[in-house]
């Protein structure tokens, strides 16, 4: 692990609430997460609004879609959503098994320290179909909006595949896995970088197949990520299972350096739970992997969003209970 200088950041929330959680938006559900913004480029026809922010229920069924023409709102809710599972090529029923996978499942998911405290059975994180984590980036050069997901695989495990839209609503998925859950993707060098959980790096020469794996960064309980790159150093912004409270970090990895070299630096912290809202009135307890049930004092799921030289920090609220933004600002 390095030991660069990293830039002074000043958090400025936008606002004194959530942009998006179950009290203001009963359409969305009750457990939010997982946000990825852009703006709606030119060439998609009669867009629903100016930005489109995708999310997702933990082990929910499609990738939900709010839209809203300001960042601060009124978000409004597209209820059909854009994928569904059953368009996703991830399986829609549980997978099936039986005792003896069953008992080598829970004996290595048991070696990994995320696993040892869960909030529902082992049975249920090895058996219940979802979707989610978007990560979603706009293709200028092919007009197409191309979107980086995961889902249950097979009993036990999930992967990452990628899915691809003309307008930001209908994507076509592609059936081919990818890599780790949890992808963040970024451009570098001539190729398509990613990041999945837990620090594991990929690359591909066209962000749509063939990601060849790479060096494993961070640690293993590194949940969720987002990236922004400047220059030949990217930031990766992070938070960590088991924290209490979990609370967005930031490393930076010199691009510089051939990429089985990558290494990202010792962690600062950007942000913890300060408002009622965020959950910071709420027990401190380490954070679980999985499913956040219920309001919990915890920040997850970070991502960034640039647009007009300003750079945005979105990210899930009391555990996973809605979706707030501010504003980064930077300093070398």
């Amino acid at each position: 692990m390095g030991d660069a200088k990293l830039p002074a950041i000043r958090v400025e929330r936008l606002s004194d609430g959530p942009i998006i959680c179950p009290e203001t938006h009963p359409i969305a559900g009750r457990n939010i997460q997982g946000p990825s913004l852009i703006r709606v480029p030119d060439w998609v026809e009669q867009p629903l609004g100016r930005y489109y922010l995708y999310f997702a229920d933990h082990k929910g069924s499609h990738i939900r879609l709010a839209h809203a023409d300001d960042l601060l709102g009124p978000w409004r809710i597209h209820s059909p959503g854009s994928l569904r599972i059953e368009h996703s090529h991830f399986p829609s029923d549980p997978p099936e098994f039986d005792e003896r996978m069953l008992n080598r499942a829970v004996k290595r998911h048991r070696q990994n320290p995320r696993y040892n405290r869960l909030p529902h059975s082992l049975l249920a994180e090895f058996t219940t179909p979802h979707i989610a984590s978007p990560d979603a980036h706009v293709d200028e050069q092919n007009q197409r909006i191309v979107m980086y997901f995961h889902g249950l695989e097979d009993f036990g495990v999930q992967r990452s595949r990628v899915a691809v839209s003309r307008d930001g609503i209908n994507f076509q998925a592609r059936p081919e896995i990818l890599g780790r859950t949890y992808l963040r993707a970024f451009k570098h060098d001539g190729f398509t970088f990613g990041i999945a959980m837990p620090g594991h790096v990929y690359r591909s020469t066209d962000g749509l197949s063939g990601f060849e794996k790479g060096p494993t960064l961070f640690n293993p309980d590194m949940r969720h990520c987002a990236v922004l790159k400047r220059g030949k150093r990217l930031h990766v912004f992070w938070t960590q299972v088991g924290h209490a409270p979990e609370r967005i970090l930031l490393s930076t990895i010199d691009l510089s350096a051939p990429w089985t070299q990558w290494q990202e630096t010792k962690a600062v912290e950007v942000l913890r739970p300060e408002r009622s809202w965020e959950g910071a009135e709420l027990p401190l307890e380490p954070s679980m992997g999985s499913v956040a049930y219920g309001r919990v004092n915890q920040l997850r799921d970070p991502a960034i969003f640039e647009e007009a030289g300003r750079v945005y920090l979105l990210y899930a609220i009391a555990g996973e209970a809605g979706i707030a933004i501010a504003e980064l600002h930077l300093t070398n």
